[in-house]
């Protein structure tokens, strides 16, 4: 499964410090948009809604 990456409309604003997040069957991958060959997080749709959560609240 060919993963199809996203990032915000809003990453050049801010230098390109940003991650890209990609559709996965049960829930998102994460990966850092300046290393694209370097390590992803995983998600299932539980956690990254707690995940997402967590940075709203803080």
């Amino acid at each position: 499964m060919e993963l199809k990456w996203r990032k915000s409309t809003r990453s050049d604003s801010n230098g390109g410090a940003c991650v890209e997040v990609a559709d996965l069957r049960d829930g998102v991958a994460v990966r850092d948009s300046k290393d694209k060959s370097g390590p992803t997080l995983a998600f299932d749709a539980q956690g990254w809604r707690a995940f997402i959560g967590s940075l709203k609240t803080n």
